[in-house]
């Protein structure tokens, strides 16, 4: 299976609430380091031909408006959680300018709640000016967007299905806790892994910092970096200086590039 190279953007980093949360004072909350300012997890994937978004959470508009995106080929989502999905609406402007729907590709589980929560984008009477969506149903099944083959991973967060994906030698997964043995297997060889690590403390359904480290050498992937992370996890400079060499800390507008 060839995968064309790759250029890999971060949109968001950042957990449910983001960082800085709503009314926190805490040290990480009032940082006037760059980066430790994080919007909702999200990252965009280029071919030179194709350009697709992993999640469109609630900063999507902020997102491609400060990347500058003004075409889009496809939406891939990982699962049906609010802040990976609230900003699908902001859709309509790509549609605008290409005058054709956008691809969308989701699990069942997620479609149900796309067609739920943007129920008008679905439904037979239809007015100008809503989302106009090409919705694909997607599996563990090897599908493409494109030139960009994409392997979907099936992880646990809790008792939920996500999905994880990945695009030739980077795999990209975020809300998990768990990741199966026949799921691993997916992963291994990549390159790059990018992977959640909330905080350092437990949580009921995210990888804390020592999990997510321990499940990146257990792969045996020379290359992670962790997103989705929560205030709790500690100032950026802090953290990524008690990180091994080959694990980094990502961040907003990071670029990674693959061949």
């Amino acid at each position: 299976m060839h995968c064309p190279p790759l250029q890999i953007t971060f949109l968001g980093t950042g957990t449910s609430g983001g960082v800085p949360m709503i009314g926190c004072d805490c040290a990480v909350c009032h940082s006037q380091n760059p980066l430790d300012k994080r919007l909702r997890s999200s990252i965009m994937v280029e071919s030179a031909t194709t350009r697709l978004v992993v999640d469109t959470g609630p900063d999507f508009r902020y997102q491609m408006l400060r990347q500058k995106v003004k075409h889009l080929d496809a939406v891939v989502f990982t699962h049906p959680h609010k802040d990976h999905l609230a900003g699908l609406d902001d859709i309509r402007a790509f549609n605008y300018f290409s005058k054709k729907p956008m691809d969308v590709y989701a699990d069942s589980l997620t479609e149900e709640a796309l067609r739920r929560d943007f129920y008008y984008a679905f439904s037979d009477t239809r007015y100008p000016g809503i989302p106009e969506l090409n919705l694909h149903t997607i599996t563990e099944e090897i599908f493409w967007v494109g030139d960009i083959p994409v392997q979907p991973i099936q992880v646990w967060h809790h008792r939920m299905p996500v999905l994880g994906f990945r695009f030739g030698n980077f795999t990209y997964i975020t809300d998990a806790n768990r990741i199966d043995e026949d799921q691993q297997q997916k992963i291994r060889g990549s390159k790059v892994l990018v992977l959640n690590a909330l905080r350092k403390q437990e949580h009921l359904s995210h990888f804390t910092l020592e999990q997510a480290l321990e499940m990146i050498d257990q792969l045996k992937v020379p290359t992670g970096y962790l997103t989705h992370i929560s205030h709790q996890l500690g100032l950026h400079a802090e953290v990524e200086s008690e990180l091994p060499e080959h694990i980094h800390l990502a961040w907003d507008g990071l670029v990674l590039r693959t061949e």
